[in-house]
């Protein structure tokens, strides 16, 4: 047996409306009774998987060992794999688990790769299912709690090729004649749109910045706090992961800038 596990931080895009977060919890509760559940988020969009693959690459580092359970599944009853897959170092272990739908790659990128996975075929450590469609409770929970409890894992089924796991589908900013041309990763409950662009990026570009969306070009000044800005200026931040972001003081800058997840935003030096 393995050194048993704690916490099960728990990710989905099952919402609250019903109780399938509470089922799961339950599997895994009355496997692994002494573990905690964190819920990280389960307000994932439904079937978005590369949403929920960046919540989990933000959240990643700040997990204290444990098992990650996450689940954005379009494919459940498919063909594709669930999958636990081992992080860490020696001294430090930590288990994702999983569909194998590019889920868990940036998480597991963040944290310094794979050193082993399974596919979950083993039914000693899953659950009777009625039906193929909840594999997060038939299967995955289970997974997560024994685990947990110390189970090794290649006992959960078969042996996988790390690197034979589906990689995310995480966008990467470009460069284009002193422009910089990224997308929208992620907008938050207060409106703030983090970009797929390191700071680094624009570092060369001097003073205040041409943020171009859709039809919209407004300038933006730098700043390091929300209260810096001016009602209704729009400002450019280093946020919390590193990224940048386009932001406004106590405002939405996606409603502002008419931004979803997915546009295109363009900085450049503001024209003389």
């Amino acid at each position: 047996m393995a050194p048993p596990l704690d916490t099960v931080w728990f990710l989905s895009d099952y919402g609250l409306d019903d109780e399938f977060v509470g089922v799961v919890k339950g599997v895994v509760k009355s496997i692994a009774p002494e573990v905690t559940v964190v819920d990280l988020t389960h307000q994932i969009p439904a079937y978005d998987i590369r949403a929920g693959s960046l919540a989990l690459a933000r959240s990643m580092q700040y997990l204290a060992p444990g098992v990650v359970l996450a689940v954005v599944d379009p494919g459940v009853g498919s063909a594709r794999r669930a999958v636990a897959v081992e992080v860490g170092s020696d001294d430090v272990t930590a288990f994702l688990v999983g569909p194998d739908n590019g889920l868990l790659a940036p998480a597991v990128a963040m944290v310094g790769g794979a050193r082993r996975a399974v596919s979950l075929t083993n039914p000693d450590y899953q659950i009777p299912a009625p039906g193929p469609t909840f594999a997060g409770r038939d299967v995955m929970a289970p997974a997560a709690a024994h685990l947990c409890a110390g189970l090794e894992l290649d006992l959960l089924g078969d042996p996988v090729d790390p690197l034979s796991l589906l990689p995310g589908l995480v966008p990467l900013s470009r460069q284009e004649e002193g422009r910089t041309i990224g997308e929208v990763l992620w907008i938050d409950r207060f409106g703030n749109a983090q970009l797929n662009v390191d700071p680094d990026e624009i570092e060369a570009i001097e003073g205040p910045l041409l943020v171009r969306a859709g039809d919209q070009a407004r300038v933006a000044v730098r700043v390091s706090s929300f209260s810096e800005l001016k009602t209704g200026q729009v400002g450019v931040i280093v946020d919390s992961y590193g990224l940048v972001a386009v932001v406004l003081d106590q405002r939405s800058a996606a409603d502002e800038l008419r931004l979803h997840t997915g546009s295109a935003v363009t900085l450049e030096a503001v024209p003389d």
